[in-house]
């Protein structure tokens, strides 16, 4: 297992705050009226993290991560970093992804595919722990999976989960994980299709940028 899946390297990340940062300087140039109207055409509010579902989930499975390798696996075992790692890489690249959104609908579809790449592999190391420690991954048409399942679409608060495994064998806290996991996948994979779906019809910040410019030197020859 090898959990590589990470945000990109900080200085790439200042080198496109730059580039940002001279566009908008370039931009400011033609502007002779309206300068909010202007920057939020340019840059639309995308809202707060903290409301999407699917960083709701993430965090609550990062938090039921470190509980369970803190409290069932060898603090020795690599797999510990492994898992906790691909566990926050899940939460903060979509995090980062959401402050990305409003300059760059690439960057944002990046990191939102790295953060699923990291949820899948993590789905990957709960399977590996009820293998090889002879337990049993619930069927999806056991009672159990139907009952985690219907409480996973209810509930996204990690103390109400915190509270649920404190009480239960590492066996369900694997297999509730794993369906919590199931469910933040899909969630991402409907986010980046919504995503996909507005880059194509809107463009990005190049494309704004272009059609304001545009709408800018309209307005002055008239």
């Amino acid at each position: 297992m090898n959990s590589t899946q990470a945000s990109p390297p900080k200085f790439l990340s200042t080198l496109r705050t730059l580039k940002t940062l001279k566009t908008l300087k370039t931009l400011f140039k033609i502007q002779n009226s309206k300068p909010t109207l202007l920057m939020t055409d340019l840059i639309p509010h995308r809202g707060n993290y903290k409301q999407l579902l699917s960083y709701q989930k993430a965090n609550v499975i990062f938090q039921i991560t470190c509980y369970f390798c803190n409290n069932y696996l060898d603090k020795k075992d690599r797999t510990v970093d492994q898992m906790i790692q691909a566990a926050r890489s899940g939460k903060q690249n979509i995090i980062e992804g959401c402050a990305a959104s409003s300059t760059s609908a690439k960057t944002e579809i990046k990191l939102i595919n790295v953060a699923k790449a990291s949820l899948r592999e993590l789905i990957e190391d709960y399977e590996d722990y009820l293998a090889i420690h002879g337990h049993r991954k619930w069927a999806k048409e056991s009672v159990e999976y139907a009952a985690m399942r219907n409480l996973g679409r209810l509930q996204n608060s990690p103390e109400f989960y915190m509270q649920l495994i404190s009480t239960r064998p590492p066996e369900t806290i694997a297999n509730i994980a794993i369906i919590l996991l199931n469910q933040a996948d899909y969630l991402l994979f409907k986010q980046l299709q919504r995503l996909s779906d507005d880059f194509l019809k809107e463009g990005g910040f190049t494309e704004r940028m272009y059609h304001l410019r545009k709408k800018q030197q309209g307005s002055k020859r008239e």
